[in-house]
């Protein structure tokens, strides 16, 4: 190889190395505009303390829902409102008289699939004295129904105790129904002779 082509060739490796970093830079640069977007997507756009919203069906109060943080992420692809201080729901009914409660760590009401997700502790409690308690519990606004796919114990104003693999019930909490249920149940022996 004469001279002149060694040069030639020692001018270009520079260059091709120069350009594969600038291209490099670039395919950087698009993946961070990328990250910056979706992040910015689910960024919430309000942040709301103390809220209580009344919940009403043909202008008749059903519920209240009381927490001490909402946040509101309607910009994202599928619209919720995220309740990560916990929350409490009072059920009303025609009389509004309260029928029944719903306490949990944590909450979120996806608006697109109309649930309400409460997770972490619930505790619900339905108009008979029964007190639910499990890690999920689900509300279906649209077929207003409650349900859970984790464990769940049924306490029972009699004191008896149900414990079943999910749940699922009307929106009333009353009748309900446990699978693989096992209980503890009070019995009081006969003092009279048979």
């Amino acid at each position: 190889m004469d001279s002149q082509a060694k040069k030639r060739s020692v001018l270009y490796l520079p260059a091709l190395f120069i350009c594969m970093l600038s291209l490099n830079a670039c395919e950087n640069s698009l993946n961070d505009i990328k990250k910056i977007a979706s992040k910015e997507e689910n960024k919430p756009i309000s942040r709301s303390t103390g809220v209580e919203i009344i919940y009403s069906d043909s202008a008749k109060v059903k519920g209240k829902l009381i927490t001490p943080l909402m946040i509101d992420y309607q910009d994202a692809a599928k619209p919720y409102k995220e309740m990560p201080k916990g929350v409490k729901i009072v059920l009303y009914d025609e009389d509004l008289n309260e029928k029944g409660t719903i306490t949990s760590d944590y909450a979120i009401q996806r608006e697109k699939e109309n649930i309400i997700e409460f997770r972490r502790n619930v505790v619900a409690k339905n108009s008979r004295g029964e007190t639910f308690k499990s890690e999920e519990l689900i509300y279906d606004q649209t077929n207003k129904k409650f349900f859970s796919t984790k464990p769940v114990q049924i306490t029972m104003n009699s004191g008896n105790i149900m414990n079943g693999s999910d749940f699922n019930s009307n929106e009333s909490l009353y009748p309900w129904h446990i699978n693989q249920s096992t209980g503890v149940f009070h019995v009081t022996e006969n003092q009279g002779k048979p």
